[in-house]
Formats: C-alpha cells, sequence, structure tokens
C-alpha cells in the first residue's frame, strides 16, 4: 500500500518536472515572439531580450548601492543561496548538455558560482565576527 502511493507520489513528480521542464525551454521564446508580434515584426526578438539584460543591470546596480549597512550579512547569505540554485543549474548544463559548449559554460559557470559562494560565506562570517563582543 505504501509503495503504490509512494509509487503515484514519484509519477506525479515526475508529470511536474516535465512540466516545468517544457514550461522553462518555451516561455522565454514566446514572450520574446509576442513582443515581435506585437510590434508588427518591428523588434527583433535579440532586441528585446537585450533591453531587458540592459535595464536588468540598472536596476540591479540601484538596489544593490541603496542597501544600507544593516541589512548587508543577510542579503550575503540570501545571495548564497540564489547562487545554490545556480550551481544545480550549471551541474546540469556540464552533465545533461548536448554539446561542448554548453558544457564549456557550464563548466566556467560552476567554477565562477563556487567562487562566489565561498567569498560570500567569508565576507558573512567576517561581518558577523564584527557584532561579537570581544573578550576582555
Amino acid at each position: 500500500m505504501a509503495n503504490e502511493m509512494m509509487n503515484k507520489a514519484l509519477e506525479g513528480l515526475d508529470q511536474a518536472v516535465a512540466a516545468v521542464k517544457a514550461a522553462a525551454e518555451t516561455a522565454p521564446d514566446a514572450v520574446a515572439q509576442a513582443a515581435h508580434g506585437v510590434s508588427g515584426g518591428a523588434i527583433d526578438p535579440f532586441v528585446f531580450r537585450f533591453a531587458i539584460f540592459v535595464l536588468s543591470i540598472f536596476v540591479g546596480y540601484y538596489v544593490v548601492w541603496s542597501v544600507t549597512p544593516a541589512l548587508h550579512t543577510p542579503l550575503m547569505a540570501v545571495t548564497n543561496a540564489i547562487s545554490s540554485v545556480i550551481v544545480v543549474g550549471a551541474l546540469l548544463a556540464v552533465g545533461v548538455a548536448a554539446s561542448g559548449f554548453a558544457t564549456g559554460f557550464g563548466f566556467i559557470a560552476l567554477v565562477l558560482v563556487s567562487v562566489n559562494i565561498f567569498g560570500g560565506f567569508l565576507v558573512t562570517s567576517r561581518m558577523l565576527a564584527m557584532y561579537k563582543k570581544k573578550d576582555r
């Protein structure tokens, strides 16, 4: 009885994973194609994606530099958590990739994110050490 329920749960999980993969593969192209269609073909999908990239640079710059020092340590912890998700994606790119190009970029991403996580933990521990009471 428990094995049947476990098998049904695993089948449902496999179906959910397949649905998420399908949505993740088609969503960016669908948005770019929608912008291309709405503009009457005047906007190339690459230009649309590049504009989003440039806007995200500006938003990221202003968000990062407007953070108060008291919030730095909690935000570093969140950044490390996000980087750990990127590690999963990089591992998938390295292991499942169909081309050497994706494998190479996945490996580079894996190395850079690993350095980012390690450095983030060093900075976070150093910041937390600043708040500890010193023994006299």
